[in-house]
């Protein structure tokens, strides 16, 4: 789709909403006896939901297309009103409250709950954070048909325009996600967290993400794209948040249990526990997955559990707690050259390769609201965490396992940090204003150790150097981290319409590696004739400025027109420097990327109708670190991992989803929505110091990415049918087409999937069934550098699964 049909469009859609006769309701909130004006009174349309709240001085006002409305509207402490009128242009409608209670009706709860589109936006402020200006998507978890079993991720995030998604893993164990030109791999270009706090391996040193908090454990997923590094970190993706479900308030206890079956032997167990008892609450779960796997040699088990606990000090001061806990083991089945995919997508030559992981949050938090305008919040938070790798690795994936030395790789990892931020509302002559400062301190201890694993075929995660003293590929190097940093952002409300936020952010980096490495050369009778150990130790400090700037303009309350620019920054991680890995070198010159992120667009909810984000990005990239194929002077190619040169992706997103429910039936027994996704994304490498990448394309950039779905419900019955298509993409800079012995250069086609869901509910009880990928195509998305390859990595056949849910 060309720029000049997304204009074309933009003005017939300005055209649709001006063609419309709209009528106009206002007025002001009042106690009855004392004509108090009563200020945040929330306002709803009884069939739609919310409408809106009154300001400051107690007034409202919104535009409607119905010629009847009922209006409820509802106050703290006092019993709710509904109010019937018939409109006919504008209405001024004032509202007097009294008869103070307590509990409001079933009815006007269920019209503050009701939504429509699965995907929203933030607001301007939310607790101590602001998204003013920043393109912004809230996932409802409750209102996705994904299979959530196995955080089907295509399914999950299917409205969040122009993602790029390994889709390898049956069972969700990862998260795999990128966009925009950036590397999906374990999420490692987003700053990942839960509840707001770090989750990653190393959020500076190593920012990979193992642990991904199960889908049924959600309530929502929040992704800040572009503008995140001001408050969240440097990177260029942005951010993701998982935000898992609040305790239940009206109850002393509530038991959810989940248990799904699916396909090649798949079991999954999730049950949470929930309650309010006064001042206390808490929300917990324990999730149980296993199951086979589609290939041989990929059976897995995992356990996961999650325990949080609020005590209210009083009504402005909230401490709350969360522990967390994921173990597994996994059977790898290991990657494919281009031949043997082709032959067999589901083959495997790889028994003894296997991943073993436990990873262990905690996290003290500390919220207190000053006075209505000013916000503190306090977040303590730490990793104590184990990943191991163990198989046969070699250059060549065709290769038959010789059943000798495997190779081990072993990584522990210790961090804590904290992150504090103040939030002040203020006014700048009558104009609002609102002002964030925060301060976040990260330190870190990691170690990595590489060497010979047993020749035995089970997960014997120990080293066996007396078994094999002369394997080549032993290391061992401690990488103590340093990072503290300053931000600030100041949303300037230059009238009620139009918004400034400009921001900053101030970074010191201090990365250390201390270690040694063996450098061990035998001669073609196996003796050793170079046995050396060399020490290695290198300190990086760096600190700098980032800065950015948004804007946002509202026009109309169904249009919202955004903008910011934001500079960005990536360090070398310990895994760019220090594994040795039989699929690729590093060049020793590697260096840290650095550039900046732009987005324009316009997004709204036409009156819950159609709700909409439209927009162009831009991304720059400076020495970004990718992969070349260099020749050696025995005349053999590999992959060399280092910065490749400067690079630039560019190119329109948009969402578009419709309530057809509303728009054609208008039966609130029904539900019947259409989204569209769609993603055109160009890129090139504008400048290298590389002969032959000038010019090329920029790795992971599938120039069309659509995405496409209904769903449609009577009652309590649904059903979901969603269509993900995306084009061919190249995974080296050289935009290598056919693939190398190892799988881990060349092209990945194009693919396209169809997937089925549906659910029904009866009181206590929920059934859910799915078909994933009903087409049976055979494709993948991943040629993994390292495990759980090296090669090719195939996707999922067609699966099924089935799902009971109760809830007591």
């Amino acid at each position: 789709m060309k720029l000049k049909d997304f204009k074309l469009f933009f003005v017939l859609l300005f055209f649709t909403f001006y063609s419309f006769s709209q009528n106009k309701v206002s007025g002001s909130v009042y106690e009855k006896d004392t004509d108090l004006i009563l200020k945040n009174v929330s306002i709803y349309d009884l069939d739609k939901g919310l409408i809106t709240t009154t300001d400051s001085l107690g007034n409202y006002q919104f535009v409607t297309l119905k010629k009847n409305i009922t209006l409820v509207f509802i106050a703290d402490g006092y019993q709710f009103i509904e109010k019937s009128i018939s409109l006919n242009k504008n209405i001024i409608l004032n509202i007097f409250f009294s008869n103070p209670i307590e509990k409001l009706s079933e009815v006007i709860v269920k019209a503050n709950n009701e939504k429509v589109f699965q995907l929203s936006r933030l607001e301007d402020i939310k607790g101590t954070a602001i998204f003013a200006g920043k393109k912004s998507e809230v996932i409802s978890m409750d209102l996705s048909m994904a299979n959530l079993a196995s955080n089907n991720s295509r399914q999950i995030y299917n409205q969040i325009a122009g993602l790029n998604i390994y889709q390898n893993d049956d069972a969700g164990l990862q998260l795999n996600i990128g966009g925009r030109g950036l590397d999906p791999n374990r999420t490692a270009n987003f700053n990942t967290r839960q509840n707001g706090y770090d989750i990653s391996a190393d959020a500076l040193g190593y920012p990979e993400s193992y642990y991904t908090p199960p889908a049924e454990a959600l309530n929502e997923i929040r992704i800040i794209r572009g503008a995140a590094s001001l408050q969240y970190g440097t990177q260029f993706g942005g951010l993701v948040n998982f935000i898992i479900k609040d305790p239940v308030n009206d109850k002393s206890y509530e038991i959810l249990t989940r248990n799904t079956l699916g396909s090649n032997s798949l079991f999954t167990n999730f049950t949470s526990f929930s309650g309010k008892s006064k001042k206390f609450s808490y929300y917990s779960f324990i999730n149980y997955k296993k199951g086979n796997g589609f290939r041989p040699n990929s059976d897995f088990e995992s356990f996961n559990t999650y325990l949080y606990l609020k005590y209210d000090i009083n009504d402005k001061t909230k401490l709350s707690t969360e522990l967390t806990y994921l173990k597994y083991l996994a059977h790898q089945a290991g990657g494919l050259s281009d031949r043997m995919f082709y032959s067999n997508p589901f083959q495997s030559n790889r028994a003894r390769n296997w991943f073993g992981l436990n990873w262990f949050l905690y996290n003290i938090k500390l919220n207190h609201e000053f006075d209505s305008n000013t916000n503190f919040s306090f977040s303590f938070f730490g990793l104590n965490a184990t990943r191991n790798s163990l198989g046969f690795r070699t250059n060549r994936v065709d290769q038959i396992d010789s059943n000798g030395v495997r190779d081990l790789i072993k990584g522990d990892f210790e961090n804590f940090g904290l992150e504090s931020r103040f939030l002040k509302k203020y006014n700048i002559k009558e104009k609002k204003s609102v002002f964030l400062i925060g301060f976040k301190y990260y330190n870190s201890n990691n170690n990595s150790q590489q060497g010979p694993g047993s020749s035995k075929s089970d997960s014997d995660f120990n080293f066996s150097f007396k078994e094999f003293p002369n394997y080549a590929n032993q290391s061992n190097y401690n990488y103590p981290n340093l990072n503290y940093s300053f931000f600030g952002e100041n949303i300037f409300y230059v009238s009620n319409k139009f918004s400034l936020t400009p921001g900053f952010r101030f970074e010191y980096i201090k990365t250390e590696s201390d270690g040694f490495y063996k450098k061990i050369n035998l001669d073609g009778a196996g003796n050793v004739i170079l046995n050396k150990t060399i020490n290695d130790s290198e300190i990086r400090k760096r600190n700098f400025f980032l800065f950015g700037i948004g804007a946002s303009y509202k026009p109309f309350k169904y249009l919202e027109l955004y903008g910011n620019i934001s500079e960005n920054y990536r360090s070398v991680t310990f895994a760019d420097i220090s594994i040795s890995n039989p699929a690729y070198t590093i060049n020793p010159e590697i260096s840290d990327e650095n550039g900046f992120t732009f987005d324009i667009g316009l997004r709204g909810n036409y009156y819950k109708k159609i709700s909409y984000d439209l927009g162009f990005f831009s991304l720059h990239y400076k020495d970004r670190i990718g992969f070349i194929q260099k020749a050696y002077n025995d005349g053999s190619v590999k992959s060399e991992k280092g910065n490749v040169g400067n690079a630039v992706m560019y190119g329109l997103e948009s969402l578009i989803d419709f309530d057809l429910n509303d728009i054609l039936i208008k039966n609130n027994n029904y539900s019947f929505n259409y989204f569209i996704n769609t993603s055109f994304i160009n890129s090139k490498y504008t400048s290298s110091d590389v002969p032959g990448v000038k010019g090329k394309k920029v790795e992971f950039v599938p120039k069309t990415n659509i995405k496409s779905g209904f769903k449609f419900g009577y009652k309590n019955l649904m059903f979901n049918i969603q269509y993900s298509y995306l084009s061919s993409q190249f995974t080296d800079a050289s935009n290598a087409i056919s693939g190398n012995l190892s799988g881990v250069i060349g092209q990945i086609p194009s693919y396209d999937i169809l997937d089925f869901s549906s659910s029904y509910v009866i009181n206590k009880f929920k059934l859910e069934f799915g078909i994933n990928n009903m087409l049976n195509n055979y494709y993948f998305t991943r040629r993994a550098t390292g495990y759980p390859g090296p090669g090719i990595i195939p996707s999922e056949p067609r699966s099924i699964y089935i799902t009971v849910q109760i809830k007591i």
